[in-house]
């Protein structure tokens, strides 16, 4: 059948190693929505271009005047558009010469003229002719997975395993999880690769490799049942095992269970820094500030001068109310940065391969990516160190950093510099300049329209003008409604002014417009909680809200609060302990201290106290909490 029209091959010939075959095929795939879900790295890829004048197709012992001539028809006829031929023509070349670069140029045609079928018989042909071919396997594994024809697939596969040189074979089936695509039936494709990796995990040699390959794959489909199990036979055979802990961290997210062969692995002699970096990441989305900090402190400790180490325990000191820890942690970041920049440190996902994402970029867009990443952190850090000198109530010192801020390209009016600034003029006692401020920011569409209005809102908020904070969130729900984050933040300002029927109506259509907003349910079920009201109910709540955060450590506080207002001491205590631990936020320091006293562990209930008004003085919750039950500090 001959092939349709096709454009003519772009000439960008793409930079790549060596070692690697050509995944030209791609480009096509993406054309149709076929290409798998790789790094930005794998899936940029061009049409073939005629070869250049330095990488001949053919070795000069196979070259002859008829092959020569075969070569030049199909070229010519290809910058002609038609394909068809130039197919034919390069494929009896190929079959002629037996050279790999001629089946390769065949397949490239056929796909640059969206003939997938002309491709697979170029590719079977090209195995037949040379059975020893690796790069023919390979290319027709992947041709075939991405077409949804995974049996078909499973022998192609396992060739291209067997004719993989055995000290690269680990690295081989590491690859193998980027042939599930992000389409139909990626379960298939994952029980492919399964099937095709079961000898291959009697092996000594690769057994590792090919456990966490196929629980890539599967955890790349959307399956988390086999990815555990595999994994944890790749863990019990060797803990110290990198690409085991990384496809764990990802398998967290949703698996609790999988956090052990993470820890598991930090816990070995010689553990990679970055992936405790990530590992710190996973604690801190999941609000275990705490802990993050501890293994974000192993961090700084085990290689002091990885500068982006000290930038993360400087951000986490923030939310844990120690400035001054946060202080000298950014400023060591930025003494680094100025002696030597480092890249951001961010590990590989296992089995996603080794290509980096920068590899085909010219040197000058590198250093640009590089740059604008150094400058990025840089900007966090002054910003962080701006916030750090406003709460250690160094005005002029936060401004500074701000300045350092705006002189960074593009930083200047930037929404959270702006807010820094309105936060440093009302700490002044300069609100309405600081709410001017805050009134320059655009208002072109919805979206920013909210970001000012939440602006300024937290704003009144810090300067305790609940009224005005109020009313000015009644105004916005009026100008961009129905939106929860909104509506959320004006239920909060009811309950401030004790409007409680206002509260619960605003809640509830947070549920109802964001059934899986867990803050709403949690913000009602502690106000009924609070106010020792409908405790069941409130109870009800906060399990909802705890089933989509798992061990969120507001929500456990609620929680234990609840507990408390039933008079269930015991598990109050243990609950608002183990959300204390997580994170030592005043509130919940407040909490676990009066439910301590109750039990009438008065020394640990002070203890608590003292350590979470060192936090924050001026802290309302435990001001009351003291002021209720007559302790002096």
């Amino acid at each position: 059948m001959p092939l349709p029209l096709a454009a003519r091959p772009s000439r960008a010939v793409r930079r790549r190693s060596a070692h690697r075959p050509t995944r030209r095929w791609l480009a096509w795939l993406f054309a149709f929505g076929l290409a798998p879900t790789l790094s930005a790295a794998q899936t940029t890829a061009t049409p073939a271009a005629p070869p250049a004048a330095t990488s001949p197709l053919v070795s000069r012992s196979a070259m002859d005047g008829v092959l020569f001539y075969q070569l030049l028809v199909s070229e010519l006829e290809l910058r002609q558009g038609d394909a068809g031929l130039a197919f034919q023509v390069m494929l009896e070349a190929a079959k002629r010469s037996r050279e790999d670069a001629l089946f390769r140029r065949a397949v490239d045609i056929a796909i640059g003229a969206r003939a997938g079928e002309q491709a697979l018989v170029a590719l079977k042909t090209w195995r037949q002719t040379t059975p020893k071919s690796r790069e023919a396997a390979e290319i027709e594994t992947q041709m075939l997975m991405a077409l949804g024809r995974h049996q078909e697939a499973r022998e192609p596969l396992t060739s291209f395993i067997d004719l993989t040189p055995p000290e690269e074979r680990a690295g081989a089936i590491a690859s193998l999880p980027r042939l599930v695509l992000s389409g139909e039936k990626p379960e298939a494709a994952a029980q492919a690769i399964d099937d095709a990796l079961k000898p291959w995990r009697a092996k000594p040699a690769t057994r590792l490799a090919a456990l966490t390959a196929a629980a890539g794959a599967w955890l790349t489909a959307g399956n988390r049942e086999r990815p555990l199990a595999l994994l944890r036979e790749a863990h019990d055979a060797d803990r110290s095992h990198q690409p085991t802990a990384l496809l764990a961290l990802e398998l967290m997210k949703d698996t609790p269970q999988a956090e052990v062969f993470v820890t598991d692995y930090l816990a070995t002699p010689t553990p990679a820094a970055g992936v405790r970096a990530a590992y710190v990441r996973r604690l801190t989305a999941a609000q275990r500030y705490g802990e993050a900090l501890a293994e974000v402190g192993k961090l700084t400790t085990g290689e002091p001068e990885l500068a982006t180490g000290w930038l993360m325990q400087g951000a986490l000191q923030i939310e844990l109310g120690q400035p001054a820890g946060a202080k000298a942690s950014l400023l060591r970041f930025l003494a680094l940065k100025e002696a030597a920049p480092t890249p951001v440190l961010t590990p590989p996902i296992a089995g996603q391969g080794e290509d980096d994402e920068m590899a085909d970029k010219p040197d000058d867009e590198v250093r640009a990516a590089l740059q604008r990443s150094e400058n990025q952190e840089r900007g966090q850090a002054y910003l962080m160190l701006s916030q750090v000198a406003e709460q250690l109530k160094d005005y002029p010192g936060a401004l500074g950093w701000l300045e350092k801020l705006a002189s960074l390209s593009g930083q200047a009016d930037s929404a959270s510099v702006l807010q820094r600034r309105a936060s440093l003029l009302m700490r002044q006692g300069q609100l309405p300049q600081a709410r001017a401020l805050l009134q320059q920011m655009p208002t072109a569409t919805p979206e920013d329209k909210r970001t000012r209005f939440m602006a300024e809102a937290q704003l009144l908020r810090d300067a305790k003008e609940w009224t005005a904070a109020h009313t000015l969130l009644t105004q916005a729900n009026a100008q961009v409604p129905d939106d929860t984050d909104l509506l959320y933040e004006q239920a909060l300002l009811a309950e401030k002014l004790l409007r409680f029927d206002e509260m619960e109506t605003l809640l509830q259509r947070v549920i109802q417009l964001k059934p899986d907003q867990q803050h709403a349910y949690n913000a009602l079920g502690y106000s009924l909680a609070d106010r020792n009201v409908r405790l069941p109910e409130a109870r009800t709540l906060i399990e909802k809200a705890l089933s989509f955060t798992p061990g969120d450590p507001f929500i456990t506080d609620s929680l234990g609060w609840i507990e408390f207002r039933l008079g269930r001491l015991p598990d109050a205590v243990r609950l608002l302990g183990d959300a204390y631990r997580q994170r030592p936020d005043v509130e919940i320091g407040a909490h676990l201290g009066e439910v301590l006293w109750s039990m009438g562990r008065q020394d640990e209930a002070r203890k608590v106290w003292r350590e979470a008004q060192g936090r924050d003085t001026g802290n309302e919750v435990l001001a009351e909490t003291l002021k209720r039950l007559k302790v002096g500090l």
